[in-house]
């Protein structure tokens, strides 16, 4: 057993969404029929009793289809959402890149929400003028800086975010397949970053369907299926039973 410090701890963790059972065409009729209980709602259990530990410097990859609830447990560890039963500890600074725009204002510039969002993250105005140009450097975006966010491809919205996010050390990182809709070199570049991160002992939590990034980056990997855990463990050899069951 490490004796290295456990950053997040997830104990029998499990996460409730209430779907409406019936189609709603607009809000009226929705708060019209919910002020009558016509409303009714059907339970679905995005993650069920899930639990692990990671600790100081780990790198894990979250693995599993589509809707097997791994987004959703990024969510709940980063205090997103809450979970139905059960805990998650987490212990140190947490820099979450889950989805696309999150904490940017499309109809600010680039230049306005690098400052936003670095408020966000809990920095100063002054530490962000500091870091402005290392910021901008990395996400290679000079020639757009005072063109609105909304005006954006996807690939320029995770590079800022990307960047703004991993320009100081943070204790946990969380990434959530946001690198996938990069190019190649950009994508290279974010992960030689994260490289870099995990030596300083950054700990991380990473989503990719890659498996061969998956693989290159983490040590640890967790397999969820529809929501319960199937394997977790050693990176290899968890990615290589999934990979086994995916083939069949």
């Amino acid at each position: 057993m490490s004796d290295k410090r456990i950053m997040i701890d997830v104990d029998h963790v499990t996460i409730r969404f209430n779907m409406a059972s019936e189609k709603v065409d607009n809000l009226k009729e929705y708060f019209v029929k919910l002020v009558k209980k016509e409303l009714m709602f059907q339970e679905f259990l995005a993650v069920k009793d899930v639990s692990f530990q990671v600790r100081a410097g780990e790198a894990w990859g979250l693995i599993g289809a589509n809707g097997s609830g791994k987004s959703t447990l990024l969510k709940a560890i980063s205090g997103i959402l809450k979970p139905y039963k059960g805990s998650i500890t987490v212990n140190g600074s947490v820099a979450p890149l889950i989805e696309l725009g999150a904490g940017f204002d499309g109809n600010m510039t680039a230049r306005e929400n690098i400052f936003l969002n670095g408020c966000i993250l809990g920095h100063s105005e002054k530490f962000m003028q500091e870091h402005f140009d290392e910021i901008v450097d990395f996400a290679e975006l000079h020639q757009f800086l005072d063109t609105p966010i909304k005006n954006y491809s996807s690939g320029m919205r995770a590079r800022l975010g990307f960047s703004v996010a991993t320009m100081v050390q943070p204790d946990i990182l969380i990434v959530d397949e946001i690198l996938a809709v990069g190019d190649y070199k950009f994508r290279k570049k974010c992960e030689q970053r994260m490289q870099q991160l995990l030596k300083g002992g950054t700990t991380l939590l990473y989503v990719s369907h890659n498996i061969s990034e998956v693989k290159r980056l983490c040590d640890h990997a967790l397999w969820l299926d529809k929501g319960v855990t199937r394997m977790q463990g050693d990176v290899d050899t968890v990615s290589d039973a999934y990979m086994e069951e995916m083939q069949k």
